[in-house]
């Protein structure tokens, strides 16, 4: 919960960095947090003693700065402004929807297998469907970002838990696709893999879009909120579709990468001779 407007002194309205970076501790998020990071640097250790080569160190850094950051993101004293500041806000949102998940899918050691006909396997394997990961994706992206859906998150107080979740769900998911860290039940084609990279990054930019080019502030409880930092709510709205966009550009950019490699396999495999006939 952000703090009532009359409670705020105009120190409170300028926090520094170690203001808001400041931790607290709520068990309901440390402990899974801790839990996950136990099982994986467990696993890990077990791998290196085995082989050393199979799991690299940099994908345990990668994977352990997910998590620090999830902490950080999650556990700051920066949620208890959400009502203060719109891009503050938003701004650790796409943390959780665009660096965490790609630094903790990369983390996952490459020769993990998982088998088809698991219960695992078969989970995933309907998650990580392209079409399936990109209608939650759009939903997550559109519903909660429309006036309605938004303005509900702030009044219902869900914008201090059940949205960051679902942005760092919807992002494990479209970053998994985009990816491809379980070789065994996923697609190859780098084509599918641009093409569901550019279509994933659509809502981001059409909702940052709007953010930048209204004339007016579009949610409830920002209309006459007292902000952070002197900016005015519009400015605050303006901000948050700048972040949005940013946020969005690697995603589509590495989108584009796939799509250019797999026109150039395209291209290779059509210039290619066929083999002489047998004799």
């Amino acid at each position: 919960m952000s703090l009532p407007v009359n409670d705020l002194n105009s120190s409170q309205l300028n926090p520094s960095l170690a203001d808001l970076l400041a931790l607290r501790f709520d068990p309901l998020v440390w402990l899974p947090i801790l839990a996950v990071g136990a099982w994986y640097f467990v696993a890990f250790a077990r791998s290196r003693r085995r082989d050393p080569g199979v799991w690299p160190v940099w994908r345990a850094v990668l994977f352990g700065l997910g998590l620090i950051v999830t902490v950080i993101v999650t556990q700051s004293q920066a949620i208890t402004l959400t009502l203060n500041s719109m891009a503050l806000y938003m701004g650790r949102l796409m943390l959780l929807a665009e660096l965490v998940p790609p630094l903790v899918v990369l983390g996952l050691p490459h020769h993990l297998r998982i088998s088809r006909n698991s219960p695992t396997g078969r989970l995933l394997s309907v998650l990580l469907d392209p079409w399936v990961a990109l209608a939650l994706w759009f939903a997550i992206i559109i519903f909660w970002n429309i006036p309605a859906g938004f303005n509900a998150s702030i009044v219902t107080n869900t914008a201090g838990a059940l949205l960051p979740a679902l942005y760092l769900l919807g992002g494990l998911l479209v970053w998994s696709v985009i990816l491809r860290p379980f070789p065994s039940i996923q697609g190859r084609s780098l084509g599918n893999r641009g093409w569901f990279g550019l279509l994933s990054g659509l809502p981001m930019m059409a909702v940052a879009a709007v953010w930048l080019y209204s004339p007016r502030v579009l949610y409830t409880p920002y209309v006459s909120a007292l902000c952070l930092w002197n900016l005015t709510p519009l400015q605050n709205q303006s901000i948050s579709g700048w972040i949005m966009m940013l946020a969005g550009l690697p995603g589509m950019a590495l989108a584009l990468v796939q799509l250019m490699g797999w026109l150039i396999e395209l291209a290779d495999s059509g210039t290619q001779q066929p083999p002489p006939p047998a004799a």
